[in-house]
């Protein structure tokens, strides 16, 4: 295969995350090799090791970069003032976005989690442990201002998260519903989950 990166090494670390991501979307991460991903991304296969030494520090990166990203996303996206409702709207409508936007990113960060060391699979849920905490707030927040009605706040956020990251598992773009559409039925369902008027 011809080389497709050149010589620019941000291009080709670029080219092996998105070569990466896809092979391990499809083939789950032990089934992918070294050298696969090197042909797929049309270098040899020791240039991998100059920004990878090992498989796992590459499933690593990708998963860090998935969590940092995802945190900045919402930095980015979340509402300066507004109600508890107009802030589970808006986080609703980022992470559907943003998942939507990295379905492969998103597989391998939720199903390969087994295949890191300890200490690796420790950072990256203290990271989810992160992003999460942003969900409790806001629905800690609306329960306390009474437009909420929840029972168990760890609970009901893990079914938010669940519910919201699971649109990667059906959504197509270009089928019967835009990312709006869906984002906007899911809010409307979430808010029901959480005892507020839709």
């Amino acid at each position: 295969m011809a080389r497709t990166a050149g010589s620019d090494g941000e291009k080709t670390k670029a080219a092996i995350h998105a070569a990466a991501l896809r092979l391990m979307a499809r083939h789950g991460f032990e089934a992918v090799s070294m050298r696969q991903l090197a042909e797929e991304v049309g270098v040899q296969a020791a240039a991998l090791y100059r920004y990878f030494p090992t498989k796992e520090d590459l499933l690593y990166t990708l998963m860090r970069t998935h969590m940092e990203g995802l945190i900045a996303s919402w930095e980015a996206a979340r509402p300066a003032s507004g109600n508890a409702a107009a802030q589970l709207s808006a986080f609703v409508e980022n992470h559907i976005r943003f998942h939507v936007a990295r379905r492969h990113s998103t597989h391998v960060s939720n199903m390969e989690l087994r295949s890191l060391s300890h200490e690796r699979l420790t950072h990256i849920l203290r990271l989810r442990a992160t992003y999460e905490k942003e969900l409790r707030q806001i629905l800690r927040a609306g329960a306390d201002a009474g437009t909420f009605r929840i029972e168990d706040m760890a609970l009901t956020a893990m079914a938010i998260i669940q519910m919201i990251t699971g649109v990667i598992v059906w959504f197509r773009p270009g089928e019967r519903l835009s990312v709006e559409e869906v984002a906007d039925t899911y809010h409307t369902m979430t808010l029901r989950l959480v005892g507020a008027p839709a």
